[in-house]
């Protein structure tokens, strides 16, 4: 799970604990205490399992983790491949290389402690996302 699926998660379970301590402190019949305190329990677990699941089970949270991934480690490996407008091929590199999002018309990485920035140029970038 990545890091803000645990800040969700937290979130979640503190807000679940307050209506659990809110309840304890209101109700004065034990069998609602315990009801409650089981009802808290499941709930936080069920929305850890949810979350669990969204991270490994959807396109949208496994890119979440491959992009975390790749911020916490500067990039992941890659090919990237720039091309002129006819086909041909201006540079290719290949390592571990950190791409910045953009829609600018424009491509920027970090590779082996170099910045380059490729403009209206065709740029086909592989990553292997296993490694």
């Amino acid at each position: 799970m990545s890091v803000s699926g645990w800040i969700l998660f937290g979130f979640i379970a503190f807000i679940i604990i307050c209506i659990e301590a809110l309840i304890i402190c209101v109700s004065e019949n034990i069998i609602w205490k315990i009801i409650s305190g089981v009802i808290a329990t499941i709930l936080i677990i069920a929305s850890l399992f949810g979350l669990l699941w969204y991270y490994k089970n959807t396109a949208s949270g496994q890119r979440e983790i491959v992009d975390q991934r790749s911020n916490f480690n500067g990039g992941l490996e890659r090919t990237v491949t720039v091309y002129t407008a006819t086909g041909d091929i201006i540079a290719r590199y290949t390592g571990k290389i950190d791409i910045e999002n953009n829609d600018g018309g424009y491509v920027i990485f970090d590779f082996q402690g170099k910045r380059y920035m490729y403009y209206n140029c065709f740029v086909e970038i592989i990553g292997d996302i296993n490694k």
